[in-house]
């Protein structure tokens, strides 16, 4: 009997302390919403959002992930180094979104509806130099089509950095 109690004991503290391990080495910060980014102006029409910028590898990589929630009229503009077909994806992304792909000269490209947590890809049909993830419906809610533009990118234009 005293044999049983202790392997049960030794099979417990083991689980505790994985369990702590986790939280320490990983689980707990990769539970927590991640900070915000300094945000910019831009304009669709007459529609005003306020777009965090993601304008490195790591704050491109980041994205939304993890956000609970996102605050009508706010989103997140992705600055990109070269024109290109850029993708995006949901990854640990926890809410839907529209992403509407950007050309150098401000006009969209196209726009897709992404779904949370889910790792396809979506992708700029032509070259985008921008992409400007919203919350998902709010392009559509506004009429907000390929071909529209959206003023405030020229400060981000290559020639402008």
């Amino acid at each position: 009997m005293k044999r049983n109690f202790c392997s049960c004991l030794k099979r417990g503290a083991s689980l505790i302390a994985a369990a702590l391990a986790g939280l320490i080495f990983g689980l707990g910060p990769a539970r927590a919403q991640q900070p915000f980014l300094p945000a910019v102006a831009l304009n669709a029409g007459i529609h005003v959002i306020q777009a965090e910028v993601a304008d490195t590898p790591a704050t491109r990589s980041q994205g939304l992930m993890l956000r609970k929630s996102m605050a009508q009229g706010a989103g997140m503009l992705f600055l990109f180094d070269e024109l290109a077909t850029h993708c995006m994806w949901m990854k640990n992304t926890l809410i839907p979104l529209s992403v509407a792909f950007i050309d150098a000269g401000g006009r969209v490209v196209n726009i897709a509806d992404m779904q949370p947590l889910d790792e396809t890809s979506h992708c700029a049909t032509r070259p985008a130099r921008y992409a400007l993830e919203m919350n998902q419906g709010w392009f559509k809610k506004r009429g907000i089509v390929a071909g529209a533009v959206i003023q405030g990118l020229e400060r981000f234009s290559p020639a402008a950095r």
